[in-house]
């Protein structure tokens, strides 16, 4: 497969998430999750806290300070989405940083003269 059709693959796949996550997620159900309703079923959800993560911005699905909920929330998705690309692409390039400089090496050994 050719470094061009990758790349279009690729770009394919980060609108496709983008516009899930900044569109298609608005429409996803409000009903507690598994989790949410096993406990209140079982009766323990009172002694839930708040996540150590819970004064953020982004806490919630939406980001603070939007009024409206559609945008803050299709903001929100957006972020996440955004930041899991640059660990991700950031990890990858990394990661293949290491493998090239290996064989590079490993190359340039070859080229030493035989004794």
């Amino acid at each position: 497969m050719s470094r061009r059709s990758i790349a279009v693959i690729v770009a394919a796949g980060v609108v496709l998430s983008l516009l899930l996550a900044g569109v298609v997620s608005f429409y996803a159900s409000t009903e507690p999750d598994g989790l949410n309703k096993v406990a209140a079923d079982q009766g323990f959800d009172q002694y839930a806290q708040d996540s150590a993560n819970a004064g953020l911005p982004t806490a919630g699905y939406d980001i603070a300070g939007i009024d409206n909920e559609r945008l803050s929330g299709g903001l929100a998705g957006v972020l996440g989405v955004l930041v899991v690309l640059a660990v991700a692409f950031g990890l990858f390039w990394y990661l293949g940083r290491g493998k090239r400089s290996s064989t590079t090496a490993a190359s340039h050994a070859n080229d030493a003269p035989q004794a």
